[in-house]
């Protein structure tokens, strides 16, 4: 349900504002600029966050836990333990105001990992810093499991992350 009714929303969003402009212009019709780049923005952010969120994603019996690679060495070097980090993302996912997201990314110019929250889907995001992990905790992603225990559904969350995935984002960020 999440990705059929608020995933597709965004991609039909976005399609629906890229032709209002491509047809503004053929027409020569003036569009609120602002009003409209900053719905595109929020749309293409929806998505872009969405696709990172599945990818981040594996089924429970095919859950690894992360405790050795060059990701899991990065996080306890940038943390001091795999634990304080995932108690910062925790945090960080529990507290985020309103409707969000939190990240783990990495920073290219620093070649520091940071935590961050997303607020809305387009606000928050730093250029230079490389999403690697994505949580969404927009009460879309766990209502209908969790009801408005947000805690519990990010709790959850630490069991179903494919750190398979995350760790090859790592790898290619570092290499850019």
């Amino acid at each position: 349900m999440h990705y059929e009714k608020y995933h597709n929303v965004y991609v039909n969003k976005a399609n629906e504002i890229i032709k209002k402009i491509e047809s503004s212009r053929q027409n020569n019709q003036e569009i609120d600029q602002k009003a409209t780049l900053k719905a595109l923005s929020f749309n293409i952010g929806g998505i872009v966050l969405h696709n990172l969120f599945w990818e981040n994603l594996t089924p429970k019996d095919k859950f690894v836990n992360l405790t050795k690679g060059i990701l899991f060495d990065a996080i306890s070097k940038e943390f001091d333990s795999f634990d304080k980090f995932r108690k910062e993302f925790s945090d960080s996912a529990v507290n985020v105001e309103g409707s969000g997201w939190t990240a783990l990314t990495f920073d290219k110019q620093t070649k520091r990992l940071f935590v961050m929250q997303i607020e809305k889907h387009n606000v928050n995001l730093y250029p230079n810093f490389e999403i690697l992990l994505v949580l969404d905790v927009w009460e879309h992603a766990y209502y209908l499991d969790y009801k408005n225990e947000r805690a519990k559904f990010v709790d959850g969350f630490w069991n179903i992350v494919n750190w398979k995935e995350v760790e090859n984002r790592y790898k290619n960020a570092i290499k850019k």
